[in-house]
């Protein structure tokens, strides 16, 4: 029943749930709304108009009202004054929202009709009593541009006859369809169904926008980690797709910070095995060399003498193994912080060569230095910049010795001035009798990150060579 349960919940909070909810409402907008909001419409409007509407069909063609009411201004060329007041009067019951009023011969207003509802703004509010022939004009000229719309005929419908004039007034609003209302209750039904399509744009645009937002911020979150390198855990929202996404991200995250602790708590482990290893086996190393010192002074045979002299050796080369592992340990761990100075590489180099003469000379090595040029300062560690030079000349004593040949020398690359180690050697992807050669280049290249140095190695079958520069500009 939970499975069932969570099932449910799920469907009812899913995206596709939503994105099909409103695009059923779409598919059902124009079919559905726009019939029901013209029903919703008239129900209004029969509810709300009270009065019938006025029948605005008489006055929608104003050519026709013209003809009619030239017409009866002909009819009316030699009627009396009472058939005249009576004939204004029976057009005024058919035309009941204008007003009429007729001038006779001598400028004399003689009668003024207005509708029943007696509006003042239906009616001409400079009819005097008596016109001048200056009125008379001026009105006649500005009566298509009158609200209300002025319709002027003479009597006999010529000025000549002499009888006068008579006028119709129609207020322009009763020219437009939906008169009295219609108007204004049109444009609240287009307001409300601009409102309703308003409304369903921008549910579309919020619930998309939504998406968005979330999808944005799982992809924040995804790329800015913090100082550890690790992404942050977010806060999840609702449980959709996008929810369950959030919930999966943040368990990664917690998967990856357990990972990355045990990770530190094992480097920990090891650091502190492979220091206390190294500092356990110098105490026998160094015991076992001296009784093998003393062992030499024996009276052994040759042989005895010779493999006196190759445990020697090795014992030697195993110390250098543990102090280099033990070096390792500690500047791959930060224990270590270098002294950085302004030194004269060049003399450093040609100390550390000196120190290695004897070496090479025992090793019967050909030795080809040429480090007569000007000083090169760099900002190095002068100790660990002799500790670089110490490996370095170790591996060729090594791993080259076949090739019984150290070069030191500096050149000019790309405009910058390089130091230069060489030997004869058979190359570093060659087979070695001695082990360590990594653990020793490793040492020198966490040295040379560290002093801001780079190096470069130049190997093949007849030779390597070990290239150090410094990428910014000679100090």
């Amino acid at each position: 029943m939970r499975g069932l349960d969570r099932i449910r919940k799920q469907r009812s909070s899913s995206l596709l749930s939503g994105y099909l909810l409103i695009i059923v409402s779409a598919l059902l907008f124009i079919p559905v709304v726009l019939p029901l909001s013209f029903a919703v419409y008239n129900m209004v409007n029969e509810a709300t108009k009270g009065a019938p509407p006025v029948d605005t069909s008489l006055y929608s063609n104003i050519a026709a009202l013209e003809n009619m009411w030239h017409k009866e201004a002909l009819h009316l060329e030699n009627a009396s004054t009472e058939a005249i007041n009576e004939r204004l009067h029976e057009l005024s019951r058919k035309y009941t929202e204008t007003t009429m009023f007729w001038v006779d011969g001598q400028g004399m207003t003689q009668l003024i009709l207005t509708p029943d509802e007696g509006d003042p703004d239906k009616i001409y509010s400079g009819v005097p009593d008596q016109w001048t022939a200056a009125e008379a004009i001026y009105f006649m000229k500005e009566s298509t541009k009158l609200d209300p719309l002025a319709i002027v005929a003479f009597m006999g419908d010529k000025v000549e006859a002499g009888k006068g004039f008579m006028v119709m007034q129609i207020p322009r609003k009763l020219l437009n369809k939906g008169a009295y209302g219609g108007v204004g209750a049109w444009a609240w039904y287009y307001f409300v169904l601009f409102a309703l399509f308003g409304g369903f744009a921008l549910v579309s645009l919020l619930f998309f926008r939504k998406i968005r937002k979330r999808l944005l911020q799982l992809q924040t979150a995804m790329t800015i980690t913090g100082p550890d390198r690790m992404p942050k855990s977010i806060a999840t929202g609702k449980p959709d797709e996008i929810g369950r996404l959030e919930e999966a991200f943040n368990t990664m995250v917690a998967k990856l910070d357990a990972s990355r602790k045990r990770e530190l708590e094992e480097e920990e482990l090891r650091k502190r095995l492979v220091s206390n290893l190294s500092h356990d086996l110098r105490t026998p190393l160094t015991v076992i060399r001296s009784h093998i010192h003393v062992m030499t002074k024996e009276n052994l045979t040759p042989q005895g003498q010779q493999s006196l002299q190759l445990m020697d050796k090795r014992i030697a080369d195993l110390s250098v193994l543990i102090e280099n592992l033990l070096s390792y340990n500690l500047l791959n761990s930060g224990r270590i912080t270098l002294k950085r100075e302004r030194k004269d590489v060049l003399r450093l180099l040609r100390e550390s060569a000196a120190a290695w003469y004897p070496v090479w000379e025992k090793e019967n090595f050909e030795i080809d230095i040429d480090l007569e040029a000007e000083p090169l300062f760099w900002m190095v560690d002068e100790v660990w910049f002799r500790r670089i030079l110490d490996n370095l000349f170790q591996n060729i004593v090594r791993h080259a010795s076949s090739g019984l040949y150290v070069g030191i020398s500096t050149e000019s690359r790309n405009g910058q001035r390089v130091i230069m180690i060489t030997d004869h050697g058979r190359g570093i992807q060659s087979p070695s009798d001695y082990k360590g050669v990594g653990l020793g280049l490793s040492i020198v290249d966490l040295l040379m990150k560290h002093m801001e140095l780079e190096w470069d190695m130049e190997s093949t079958g007849v030779g390597t060579s070990v290239v150090i520069f410094n990428p910014h500009d000679e100090i």
